[in-house]
């Protein structure tokens, strides 16, 4: 592992700066590498990013049921959508696998990249405690939080504008990065969302171009329920 560039990425992906760098090693190793690996703390930060996720959905949707939390809850805690946000931020390229691991494609492989992630979330929570956790996880988990819509059974948005414009009979959206500003780490991202050729078109801006997308979709799904 090159200690020094994971060092960083975790500083800057997670927003957290581990004292104890052996538990960074631990939870990114796997165990095809050696027997101490990261199966322990992924069954920490399995439970503890079940907290979090539901302290933050029980806060923000104040007048939704049990079911529909659970439901959202479970729309961001699954091996699917953790390796798909592992993949996002680059975690393949800090994992520490043994050889034959690596020759089967295992770098690439959806339950290892979740795990990975689980046991970083369980890493921070046993060292840096809950507030270092839940920081953490509203970090990484932004884009996931922020592109969830209750009235929809969990889908986003764009999957919802992709739906309505199949119904309609009409071509899928198309969404184009207008333009980036800001610094690498403290990036913008302004998108524009087309659909008719351009006849409507919607634009947003968001802190990572997922949300930035989804809150275009957003807004183009509105114009459409208004006409």
């Amino acid at each position: 592992m090159k200690i020094k560039q994971t060092q960083e990425w975790i500083i800057e992906v997670f927003d957290y700066s581990f004292k104890d760098q052996s538990l960074v090693e631990n939870a990114l190793t796997h165990r095809s590498f050696s027997a101490i690996n990261n199966e322990r703390l992924e069954f920490l930060g399995d439970s503890a990013l079940d907290l979090v996720i539901s302290e933050l959905l029980f806060e923000k949707y104040s007048d939704e049921s049990e079911g529909n939390l659970s439901r959202m809850r479970a729309s961001i805690v699954n091996k699917e959508s953790l390796s798909e946000l592992a993949r996002e931020i680059n975690l393949d390229q800090h994992l520490i696998l043994g050889q034959g691991e690596i020759s089967s494609g295992g770098v690439n492989r959806s339950s290892i990249l979740a795990n990975a992630l689980e046991a970083i979330i369980g890493a921070v929570f046993m060292e840096g405690g809950y507030l270092s956790l839940k920081n953490t996880v509203l970090t990484v988990f932004d884009s996931k939080l922020e592109s969830l819509n209750p009235e929809s059974e969990n889908k986003d948005h764009k999957s919802l504008l992709q739906e309505k414009m199949h119904k309609m009979k009409k071509d899928l959206p198309k969404y184009r990065l207008l333009n980036t500003e800001g610094e690498q780490h403290d990036q913008t991202f302004h998108v524009e969302c087309m659909i008719d050729k351009g006849e409507v078109s919607t634009k947003a801006s968001a802190k990572s171009l997922r949300v930035a997308e989804q809150k275009a979709a957003m807004k183009a799904l509105r114009l459409l329920s208004n006409d």
